[in-house]
C-alpha cells in the first residue's frame, strides 16, 4: 500500500502532525507499507508540493511548535479516486509456509515444536487485535456506517488469525491421526537434567490444559519422571486458563499444590499482563508453588532454585 493514501486517509478524519501519523501507523493492524518513519515524512513534503496538503506551524506555550498537516480539497479528490480503484489482489505470502515446506528435514519433535511457535505467534497477534479493539484505538467513529465499516475491518483481521489456528490445529491433529508423529507426542514433553535436578518440560499438546483430570495426568507423569518440577509453555495453556471467572486456573493450580508440583510457565507479557489475570500473575509470583515468566531462561531458573526437585 502506497503511505500517500494512508496519509490521506487520516487527514481527511483528522488534522495530523507527523508524529501522530506516525503513532496511528504504529498502532494499526490494517494500515501498513514497506519502508520506515522518515518516508512520512517525505511523503507529506511531495503531498504539500502536489497542493494535496497544508501545512501551519502552531506555536504552544509550555512545548515546542508543531506543524500540523490538513488535507485539501484537491487531496480530498485523489484520495477518493484512490478509493474508487479497483482493489489490488489480496497477498496470501506466509514465510512460515515456504518453512513448512521443507520441514520433512526435521524429527517429529522438532516439527511440533515449530508449528507451536507458530501458532503461539498467532495466539500473541490475536489477542493484541482483540485488546486494541477494546481500547478503540485511533478509530474515527464519525457515523453509524464508518463505525461498522471499520468493525468490519477488525472482524476481518480477526478472523484471519482465528482461521490459522483452526489451520495449525487441523495439521497437527492430522499428523497425528495418521501417525505420521506417533501416539506418543500427543503429549509432547521431555525430561531437562540440570546439574542434580531434573524437571518435567510440556511443550505443546494435542488439546489445551484444560480441566482437573488433565492437572492430574501432569502430576501423574512427574511421579512417572521421578520430579515434582515442572515448566508449562504458552501452548499447553487453554484460553479458558487466562479467564479467571471460568476457575480453570485455580482448579489447575490447586491440583498442582496438592500433589507437591513446583510448576512455572512460559506466557508472553501480552498475556500474563492483560486484565484481571495480570492480578492473579502477580500474586502467584510472590509463592513458591507456581509462577509466570516470559522468557524460559527465567522460569527454568526459578525452577531449579525450587526445593525437593529430586
Amino acid at each position: 500500500m502506497s503511505i500517500k493514501f494512508a496519509i490521506l486517509g487520516i487527514l481527511s478524519w483528522r488534522p495530523s502532525t507527523g508524529y501522530e501519523l506516525k503513532k496511528i501507523f504504529e498502532e494499526s493492524s490494517f494500515m501498513y507499507w514497506s519502508g520506515n518513519n522518515n518516508q512520512i515524512y517525505k511523503a507529506l513534503l511531495h503531498m504539500h508540493d502536489e497542493g494535496f496538503v497544508t501545512s501551519e506551524v502552531v506555536y504552544q506555550d509550555n512545548s515546542p511548535s508543531k506543524k500540523v498537516y490538513r488535507i485539501t480539497d484537491e487531496g480530498e479528490k485523489e484520495l477518493k479516486e484512490w478509493v474508487i480503484s479497483s482493489p489490488e489482489v489480496p497477498e496470501f505470502k506466509k514465510t512460515f509456509l515456504i518453512q513448512l515446506a521443507w520441514s520433512n528435514l526435521l524429527n517429529n519433535q522438532e516439527l511440533d515444536e515449530l508449528l507451536t511457535r507458530y501458532e503461539n505467534t498467532i495466539k500473541v497477534q490475536l489477542l493484541m487485535q482483540q485488546e486494541k479493539d477494546r481500547r478503540f484505538l485511533n478509530s474515527p467513529n464519525r457515523n453509524d456506517r464508518e463505525t461498522y465499516l471499520w468493525d468490519m475491518i477488525s472482524l476481518n483481521l480477526i478472523s484471519s488469525y482465528e482461521t490459522e489456528l483452526d489451520w495449525i490445529k487441523e495439521v497437527r491433529q492430522k499428523l497425528y491421526a495418521n501417525q505420521i508423529i506417533e501416539e506418543t507426542k500427543k503429549m509432547n514433553y521431555q525430561v531437562v537434567n540440570f546439574n542434580n535436578k531434573h524437571y518435567l518440560e510440556l511443550i505443546s499438546t494435542t488439546t489445551p490444559l484444560l480441566t482437573e483430570n488433565d492437572a492430574l495426568e501432569l502430576v501423574a507423569l512427574c511421579g512417572e519422571k521421578d520430579t515434582n518440577l515442572l515448566m508449562l509453555h504458552y501452548a499447553v495453556l487453554s484460553e479458558d486458563f487466562f479467564r479467571l471467572k471460568t476457575k480453570v486456573a485455580g482448579n489447575v493450580l490447586q491440583k498442582f499444590m496438592n500433589y507437591h508440583i513446583k510448576a512455572v510457565a512460559v506466557i508472553p507479557n501480552e498475556i500474563s499482563q492483560k486484565g484481571k489475570f495480570r492480578e492473579l500473575a502477580i500474586e502467584m509470583n510472590k509463592g513458591d508453588h507456581f509462577r509466570m515468566y516470559e522468557s524460559r531462561e527465567e522460569a527454568e531458573k526459578w525452577l531449579l532454585q525450587c526445593t525437593g526437585g529430586d
